[in-house]
């Protein structure tokens, strides 16, 4: 058995990748790592686009859309959806299998909608529409203005991953609009499925920083400790707000659980260990999305355990001696969303622009 699969099959948590690329699909590399114990997969702008420019597994496609006088924009989507499409297949099983828990592929709208509540419901509604494959999930990003698409969505029966989550708050209210959302929906609770998409390793990255600035001997050994601390306290916040007199009427409906998806798990500080986020948060009815070296250095020395709900309380008494050095983890949140909109927007405008070039190049 596989690390991926004891996860699985001994601690209730389902690992995904994330990551996906043509080259995984035609080559039948996602089908092995499917039969490794991979439940589902998780995509943004960034990763498509990596693979688009990171090779020629998409120039024939292309080059054929180009001559159809298809605009840039347009076949961008065709070859995204057409990735997503053949990974939905291969996944379907999974999903079949699960009853309708894992095996789920997810796309993203596009980043310049982050800030467009009525643009990512149309582009949400288009994708769903577009696809239409059970295993489907439209990510839609947890900004202020996606909260109520994020309601909008659930309340038509629509399975939404929603992502770039970073506190606390704003992880409440992603809850609030799922659960409200159900409430609206008239039809089958139990065919309605949602993630929570909640970032880790990024906040050590901004606390650390804040934490050197600072510069004292408490300060500097609080690094590497709140986004472990932060995804923990998410946990307790998942159990209490599934639970009680409100969600126990959606339930007897048939609602499915929301599950908190641990994202952004690579380590990005050398210093601390390769596992640091993935290790410390297995648990019961939780997903963590895992790159490729990440999966490598599980399957290599990784330590299968429950952790997720361990040291609550440590995990608290770090908040408060952050929040005594005064690192508000709100703004922490607010900074690294609007980055993590920056982000995805800049490697989307520039792929654009790379596809743009590319398609006066066949042109002339």
């Amino acid at each position: 058995m596989t690390k991926l699969q004891q996860l699985y099959t001994e601690q209730g948590q389902s690992p995904w990748l994330d990551n996906l690329k043509r080259g995984y699909i035609t080559s039948g590399e996602l089908e092995q790592r499917v039969r490794d114990g991979i439940r589902g997969i998780t995509s943004n702008p960034t990763i498509f686009a990596k693979a688009i420019e990171g090779g020629a597994d998409y120039d024939d496609q292309f080059q054929s859309l180009v001559r159809q006088r298809t605009s840039v924009d347009d076949a961008y989507w065709d070859l995204v959806v057409d990735d997503i499409t053949n990974a939905l297949r291969i996944l379907r099983p999974v999903h079949d299998e699960s009853g309708g828990e894992d095996g789920f592929v997810s796309i993203e709208v596009a980043p310049d909608l982050a800030r467009d509540t009525e643009g990512t419901i149309a582009a949400a509604r288009r994708l769903h529409d577009r696809i239409d494959q059970p295993n489907l999930y439209v990510k839609i990003p947890a900004t202020a203005e996606g909260i109520p698409a994020i309601r909008q969505m659930v309340s038509e029966g629509r399975n939404i991953n929603i992502t770039l989550i970073f506190s606390l708050t704003r992880y409440d209210e992603v809850i609030d609009a799922y659960l409200s959302g159900l409430e609206a929906y008239p039809g089958d609770l139990s065919k309605v499925r949602s993630v929570a998409s909640f970032f880790v390793s990024r906040v050590d990255t901004e606390v650390d920083r804040r934490l050197g600035a600072i510069g004292t001997d408490e300060a500097l050994g609080l690094r590497g400790q709140a986004a472990v601390a932060q995804a923990k306290l998410a946990y307790q916040l998942f159990l209490k707000r599934f639970q009680g007199a409100r969600w126990e009427e959606l339930k007897a409906r048939g609602a499915n659980l929301q599950r908190p998806l641990w994202a952004s798990t690579s380590t990005k500080n050398p210093e601390y260990s390769d596992l640091l986020y993935v290790e410390t948060l297995i648990g019961q009815d939780t997903v963590n999305t895992l790159p490729e070296q990440t999966i490598e250095a599980l399957e290599d020395h990784g330590t299968i355990d429950r952790t997720v709900d361990e040291g609550i309380h440590v995990a608290e008494g770090a908040f408060e001696r952050l929040e005594a050095l005064g690192v508000d983890m709100e703004d922490v949140g607010l900074v690294l969303e609007d980055e993590g909109v920056a982000a995805f927007s800049k490697s989307f405008d520039e792929l654009i622009s790379a596809l743009e070039r590319k398609s006066a190049e066949l042109s002339a």
